[in-house]
């Protein structure tokens, strides 16, 4: 079992910055690729970003994201993180951190372990 606990959500203004924070507990975390997603209101939960496993030498992120949020890991800590830029309105979201350890599926929502997810909300 891996426990995962978001955190760093909040209130921003359009164009702001936030850092989402998620630390796991449990088994080895650096065996694991990390994502974040999020689901804005009435909508699917959609992929956002990802790290590979114990080196996070390899990344992905969505179109929409690309240049605009960094993912990273701290393996020493059992951290992984979300910097995001410029935030939109429209990512307005509850945002989740998730685990998997097949690398196939880093952007799919068919992931092993799912936190509680962290609140984030951009004002217009």
């Amino acid at each position: 079992q891996v426990q995962l606990v978001e955190s760093g959500g909040g209130l921003v203004q359009a164009g702001g910055s936030l850092r989402l924070s998620c630390v796991a507990s449990g088994r080895t975390f650096s065996s694991y690729a990390m994502g974040w997603f999020r689901q804005g209101p009435g909508k699917e939960r959609e992929f956002v970003a990802a790290i590979s496993w114990s080196g996070g030498s390899r990344t992905w992120y969505r179109d929409s994201v690309k240049g605009r949020f960094t993912i990273s890991r701290d393996n020493a800590k059992n951290t992984v993180y979300l910097l995001m830029n410029s935030l939109k309105p429209e990512e307005t979201a509850v945002y989740y951190c998730a685990s998997v350890l097949s690398i196939l599926k880093v952007t799919t929502t068919r992931y092993d372990y799912w936190g509680q997810g962290t609140q984030v909300t951009v004002s217009s």
